[in-house]
């Protein structure tokens, strides 16, 4: 899960800077289900320590300070790195999954 989960953290940090609970509610505006804090806190930890993040703590009117996560320069150059990736593992996919659907295939009936 976390390959796809680093490209939409870095997809939505390179829109705006934002905190954990943010990232979760942009996700699920954007269809994915919950994401749990186990699965969200690690991978936004692996992209801080591999410098395509950066991390601020600010004061909350609602309780203690949040920790806020930014997208470095780094961040932005392997964001576009990982579309590209992904752009073409789901053209991978759609061509394996359309054989047995009809789809693409020459002289279909």
């Amino acid at each position: 899960m976390h390959g796809f989960l680093d490209v939409c953290l870095l997809g939505l940090l390179a829109e705006r800077r934002d905190y954990g609970l943010g990232l979760v509610e942009r996700l699920a505006a954007a269809g994915f289900e919950e994401i749990p804090g186990g699965t969200l806190y690690p991978s936004l930890l692996r992209l801080e320590k591999q410098g395509l993040v950066r991390t601020e703590r600010e004061p909350s009117s609602a309780g203690p300070p949040r920790k806020y996560y930014e997208l470095t320069p780094a961040g932005r150059a392997a964001l576009a790195e990982r579309v590209r990736g992904w752009a073409a593992f789901r053209d991978a996919v759609d061509a394996v999954t359309s054989v047995g659907s009809g789809a693409g295939e020459a002289g279909a009936s």
